[in-house]
């Protein structure tokens, strides 16, 4: 079963080369239900909700924070680049799912529906998959063990 998550923020603190960035646990807001098909749904963060932080590099957390300030730039970045290879080969990224946690490291795989409507799952870190669902909004997602152990494995 996958909890879905929001990225809640950026650290702003630089640790040598890489930054931390925080997803919580987020549930549909009470007032906007489904939304069928009228509008992306809203979400709210869930009281006393499960989160836990990730380290990821500097390139990742500057392409994940110029996304979430809409910051623009002339030229397509490697995260904008495979966004525009899904996009070229006809398939749509409909969602991120952290799949798991092994020796300290997480796993992620793109949820990707290609044109023939086949669902597949691409292997990715979890930082280029936030990176890329950042930019097209999709939801992300974290099997309930990886949450747990997450959980059982901060200080």
């Amino acid at each position: 079963m996958a909890v879905r998550m929001e990225l809640a923020r950026i650290l702003i603190r630089e640790l040598n080369d890489y930054q931390l960035i925080e997803l919580r646990e987020v549930a549909p807001a009470e007032d906007e239900g489904t939304t069928n098909g009228h509008g992306p749904q809203s979400f709210s963060q869930v009281e006393g909700g499960r989160s836990f932080p990730i380290v990821i590099g500097l390139p990742e957390a500057q392409a994940i924070e110029r996304r979430l300030k809409g910051i623009q730039i002339k030229r397509p970045q490697t995260h904008d680049l495979l966004m525009n290879i899904i996009t070229a080969l006809g398939a749509k990224l409909e969602s991120i799912t952290i799949n798991d946690l092994s020796d300290h490291t997480f796993f992620a795989v793109l949820n990707v529906r290609d044109k023939a409507g086949k669902q597949l799952q691409i292997d990715s870190r979890p930082s280029d998959a936030i990176a890329l669902g950042i930019a097209t909004n999709v939801p992300i997602f974290v099997e309930e063990h990886v949450l747990e152990s997450a959980q059982s494995e901060e200080p």
